[in-house]
């Protein structure tokens, strides 16, 4: 398969992926109806997961599933959905690479309201699937961070998991030095906590945001 048409691929299924990752509420059956129909379009790696999430969402009542989101991803600081948290901990330097990213969606003609963050996962996502050329490459540098989040769904046996077994699917396998990273980030966590990082807060106290075109 051509790059172009690996993208258009990947494209469709960061799009249903950033959507699953997102707060379930009344929208979620369309999120999941959307969801199963790219999966119909995707290899079996990236599609299979998608359907496990979904018969899961779909047979879970509404308030238990998003109780059961808040416990996941917003008190489980190994479950943090915001990427760059897994390198720099709340530290400057997590500061400058949030700046980065805002930089990297500017470019792109792509905006986030003052609230929300741009390593956010399901903004990530979605801009990935807007731009994946750029967003191929976003993932890839926060390949370590996805997979230990990955691995830490899979842990507590949550059903996001699948999820996020469906993002890995979409990306290249791990080289030697990510699979390190991973190791160190596992055992190490991430950097000790440092002052000077406002006005960026902690990611348990954070909106899930949604990144918004301008073009």
């Amino acid at each position: 398969m051509s790059p172009t048409a690996t993208h258009s691929r990947n494209a469709l299924a960061w799009q249903a992926q950033s959507l699953l990752l997102a707060y379930p509420d009344e929208q979620l059956s369309d999120r999941l109806t959307l969801a199963l129909r790219v999966a119909a379009s995707q290899p079996g790696p990236v599609a299979h997961p998608l359907g496990r999430f979904a018969e899961h969402a779909g047979r879970t009542p509404l308030p238990e599933l998003a109780a059961d989101y808040v416990a996941t991803f917003d008190h489980r600081r190994r479950c943090c959905l915001y990427l760059t948290y897994y390198a720099h901990g709340d530290t400057r330097k997590r500061g400058i690479a949030l700046l980065r990213l805002k930089q990297t969606y500017a470019g792109a003609g792509w905006r986030l309201t003052e609230d929300e963050l741009p390593d956010h996962l399901a903004v990530v996502l979605e801009f990935a699937a807007a731009e994946p050329a750029l967003g191929t490459r976003l993932l890839t540098d926060h390949r370590a961070g996805l997979e230990l989040l990955r691995l830490a769904l899979r842990d507590a046996a949550s059903p996001w998991a699948h999820v996020l077994d469906s993002v890995s699917a979409t990306l290249p396998a791990l080289r030697g030095d990510e699979r390190e990273a991973v190791m160190r980030l596992a055992a190490q966590g991430p950097p000790e906590e440092q002052v000077g990082l406002d006005p960026y807060a902690p990611p348990q106290f954070l909106p899930d945001p949604t990144v918004r075109g301008t073009r």
